[in-house]
């Protein structure tokens, strides 16, 4: 896409407990990318704690703002406009980015842009991979989210598949925690299926009647758990690492079926060549080495993002923020966090 002009979008991102604000010029090259992770913080709870999120987002987000800046080497009147996330998210923690983005935008008279934060994650394929450009087929794999999209342009999108319960990183975290791994856990449990056996165990792939490119995976998460109790039930409350490694394995294959399956079939059936994953859980490699196989054998070009740009990060907002602002979208500053935005056709 031609600009007759360079235009910055600062990108901020604090929808759960990482504070990350971005200088990005033209949607796809990002000048600076600064992030305060609280994941050190939330670990001897298991998990993240709301109250404690925010209140850490307040204190962090001046300092993440000004290094942002300095990083770019640009003052903030050379900004075009803030893009913000404004869900879905905690709410306290959006709450916090929105405010900064709002008084930030009062204060100097540059426009704001709310963004869905799913459609940050798409966007942070386009800083990786400068030659993308849609149409292509998102598969959107996080911790809160599991979709199937047809991008039909920078700023329209068909939603093909969903999840209708657990979303594909949830599964992950949660039998992670039940498999003894410390928070994060997915990472540990990918880990561990590295020295696992194949087919010692056998999980359901999980399918949804009617409704072919929908995911599920309460019920693999289910299955998996009754099989670990199982085991430690005949073992004194123990099981050994190598049954850890098997069960990871097992669960982590199922996991993959799951998604190349729809993946791929919906690439066919839309006669769209190009597959571009995004979402925290895209930084797994066992996920995107299985997907990037597929594609070589449906001759299917497969995009993903860096790591550091899988997890919640100021540059996606800012890549979907320039999108939207070329498009002369901005917001008005009645706009209000939404803690369960959908994210919908368009």
């Amino acid at each position: 896409m031609k600009i007759n002009k360079d235009i910055l979008i600062l990108g901020i991102e604090s929808s759960c407990d990482e504070t990350s604000i971005s200088v990005v010029k033209n949607g796809r090259y990002v000048l600076s990318n600064v992030t305060n992770s609280q994941i050190d913080i939330h670990k001897i709870y298991g998990g993240v704690v709301p109250e404690i999120a925010s209140r850490n987002h307040i204190i962090n987000i001046d300092y993440v703002y000004s290094k942002a800046l300095s990083d770019a080497n640009i003052t903030i009147k050379d900004i075009n406009a803030i893009a913000v996330t404004y869900g879905p998210g905690l709410i306290g923690s959006l709450l916090v980015g929105l405010s900064f983005a709002k008084g930030l935008s009062i204060a100097t008279n540059i426009p704001f842009i709310g963004i869905n934060h799913i459609e940050g994650h798409i966007a942070s394929n386009y800083i990786t991979n400068t030659d993308l450009e849609p149409p292509f087929i998102a598969l959107i794999v996080s911790g809160g989210h599991t979709n199937l999209v047809h991008v039909k342009n920078y700023n329209s999108f068909k939603i093909y598949g969903r999840t209708h319960d657990d979303a594909c990183g949830e599964a992950y975290d949660k039998i992670a925690r039940v498999l003894g791994f410390e928070y994060p856990g997915g990472p540990k449990l990918e880990k561990s299926a590295l020295n696992g056996t194949k087919n010692i165990f056998t999980f359901p792939r999980g399918e949804i009647k009617d409704c072919p490119y929908d995911f599920t995976y309460s019920g693999l998460k289910s299955h998996v758990i009754n099989v670990i109790h199982n085991i430690k039930q005949k073992n004194n409350d123990r099981i050994d690492s190598k049954t850890i490694s098997d069960i990871s394995l097992e669960f982590q294959n199922s996991i993959i079926d799951s998604l190349i399956n729809r993946t791929i079939n919906l690439s066919k059936e839309l006669n769209i060549n190009k597959i571009a994953i995004c979402g925290g859980v895209s930084a797994n490699d066992a996920i995107k080495n299985a997907l990037s196989t597929e594609c070589k054998k449906n001759n299917i070009k497969f995009f993903y993002p860096e790591k550091k740009y899988t997890t919640d990060n100021g540059a996606m907002i800012a890549s979907a923020g320039y999108y939207e602002f070329i498009n002369k979208k901005t917001s008005n500053l009645d706009l209000n966090a939404n803690a369960n935005l959908e994210f919908t056709d368009k």
